[in-house]
Order: C-alpha cells, then structure tokens, then sequence
C-alpha cells in the first residue's frame, strides 16, 4: 500500500486559518507589563516547596545586603 502523502507547507494557509480580522500586538503591552518570569536552575527549586517562600528568602537577602536603590516593578491596572 502506498503512504498518504503529507500536505506540503508550500501550498499557503489553510482556509479555517483566517487572520484577516485579527489585530497585530493586541496583548503585546499586557504581556510586556506582566511578564516577570524567573527560571530557577533544579537544584535551587528543589529546596523550595511554594512561590511564597522563594519571594519570602529573595526579600530576607534584599534587607540584609545593603543597596543604593531598589527598583520596584510598576503596577498596572
């Protein structure tokens, strides 16, 4: 039996793929003012079991290590 051939990314857009309505950067401004993402390497991530206590230690050091300025994230909305 033959195979069933596969679509060929050459031949455009699918017809249900209609972007002619759509609005380019609609969520960009939310995004750039929301996205605050911090990856943590495994072995830092394990010795924490929540969110709060990885923000809990991170601010203990910020009061212990002396700074000129503290930037502080704008909030929005």
């Amino acid at each position: 039996m033959k195979k069933a051939s596969k679509p060929s990314p050459r031949r455009g857009m699918r017809p249900e793929y209609d972007f002619s309505h759509g609005v380019r950067g609609k969520y960009a401004a939310r995004f750039r003012a929301g996205s605050n993402i911090v990856v943590l390497d495994p072995d830092v991530a394990a010795v924490f079991e929540s969110p709060e206590q990885v923000n809990r230690a991170l601010r203990a050091l910020l009061a212990a290590v002396p700074s000129r300025r503290v930037r502080r994230a704008k909030r929005t909305g």
